[in-house]
């Protein structure tokens, strides 16, 4: 199988300081993808014309490198950060001026039958590209992360329902195998993946995780009992609930409330949130906004809070989840699907409405000898961290069945092109 990934988003992960969850997929992808044989994959990005081109292997090995050192944090990350920056930037000149589009059509034309994967929703709402490579000879296998937007609107920026909507029709449309990162996306997925004449092949994968380890006293952590909640600040996390609970907390119990750490960037329609943080005088010294931090600065959080919040309206996965529970850290948490697949039986789950529930439970964890708990850090010791080689021993199995499919189907469905038919079919995506 010869795999061709697709990194045009990742090439761009420096411009955040602290990688999202998508981000840090592509990164998994990427490792391990370079871990491979060179001769077994060929890596790609969308060019500015629209199609796609070759990257250079060194080139994304130098951004793997640089990314991995940024987000560890440290003296050197911000400059790993500007370094990433600058690769991402020369990928864009490479791909403008370089021979990366006739790179990509030798390889396509050598071996046949490739498998493109897209690990990131990017552009998957631009469909012409995509079909460029089917008919060039690949087999599309998309990684489906979520339907949110489509199914909660209500939390999506203006215009992103449709364009998700856009999306779910290329993988219905083309797709010869499909990822998700839970059961409960694929059941959300499955009623949408009609437009072929049978549903493509599709595997459940649990996203991995890796820890960081933090150096002592790189970051000082509150001393008193705290709460940490991990999230974009927008909508759907829920932060409202959660600031209303803490400024009732300080209305009552003033210095002596718990703590509470908000780790994440700010993102969109969230001005009653902000409104809380930055007006709000109950809150000052009880609620810290932390930003995006370093993924050895979170472990540690995660590691001396009394627990992990997820209020969450709707998620595709939750991997603030299962990085505090890997972290031995309890979790209080929406009663979701998808968190349930992570969780199992360890965390307490709530209704994210239930703001009484809430209360109790965060008053109930704060106490020294809370018994609860004591119950769930028990319920702990049964439970095991997804891991990525799970994850992508399930992805090899999927792409041998596409793999097989797209050798069985070709001589009627795909017979070899020359060089010069590649080019003429895929016109519109790799010119």
């Amino acid at each position: 199988m010869h795999v061709v990934l697709d990194v045009s988003r990742f090439l761009a992960c420096a411009r955040r300081r602290a990688p999202s969850g998508i981000d840090r997929v592509e990164a998994a992808y990427v490792a391990r993808w370079l871990a491979a044989p060179a001769a077994s994959v060929t890596f790609c990005a969308r060019a500015p014309w629209g199609g796609y081109a070759a990257v250079p292997r060194g080139m994304v090995a130098d951004a793997a490198a640089a990314l991995a050192a940024a987000w560890a944090g440290g003296t050197g990350a911000e400059a790993a950060r500007r370094a990433a920056l600058r690769i991402g930037r020369l990928s864009d000149l490479r791909l403008a001026v370089g021979r990366g589009r006739q790179r990509l059509r030798e390889v396509l034309a050598r071996e046949g039958r490739a498998l493109f994967l897209l690990v990131s929703h990017r552009l998957m709402e631009r469909p012409e590209p995509i079909a460029a490579l089917r008919a060039a000879g690949a087999a599309f296998v998309p990684l489906v992360h979520d339907l949110i937007p489509v199914t909660h609107p209500e939390y999506a920026r203006p215009g992103v329902a449709m364009q998700h909507l856009r999306r779910l029709d290329t993988v219905a449309s083309m797709a010869d195998g499909v990822i998700v990162n839970s059961a409960a996306t694929a059941a959300v997925l499955r009623p949408h993946l009609v437009a072929q004449d049978g549903a493509p092949p599709l595997v459940v994968a649990p996203l991995g995780i890796e820890l960081a380890d933090a150096p002592a006293g790189r970051r000082p952590l509150p001393t008193d009992p705290y709460f940490v909640a991990i999230g974009t600040i927008e909508p759907r996390k829920n932060h409202l609930l959660l600031l209303h609970l803490w400024r009732d907390f300080a209305a009552r119990w003033g210095p002596a409330a718990p703590r509470l750490v908000l780790v994440g960037r700010r993102g969109w329609e969230n001005e009653n949130v902000v409104d809380l943080l930055e007006r709000c005088a109950l809150l000052r010294g009880l609620v810290t906004e932390a930003g995006a931090l370093p993924d050895a600065d979170v472990a540690a959080l995660l590691r001396g809070a009394r627990a992990l919040l997820f209020p969450s309206f709707a998620e595709g996965y939750g991997l603030p989840l299962a990085e505090a529970l890997a972290c031995g850290t309890p979790a209080i948490c929406s009663d979701l699907p998808a968190l349930r697949e992570v969780g199992g039986q360890v965390p307490e789950y709530l209704d994210p409405v239930d703001g009484a529930g809430w209360r109790r439970m965060i008053l109930d964890y704060a106490a020294p000898e809370s018994r609860n708990r004591a119950a769930q850090i028990a319920r702990l010791r049964g439970w095991s961290a997804p891991r990525w080689d799970a994850h992508f021993a399930a992805v090899d199995g999927l792409l041998a069945r596409v793999a097989a499919r797209h050798r069985a189907a070709a001589p009627a469905e795909n017979p070899p092109l020359s060089a010069a038919a590649v080019l003429a079919d895929a016109r519109e995506g790799l010119r």
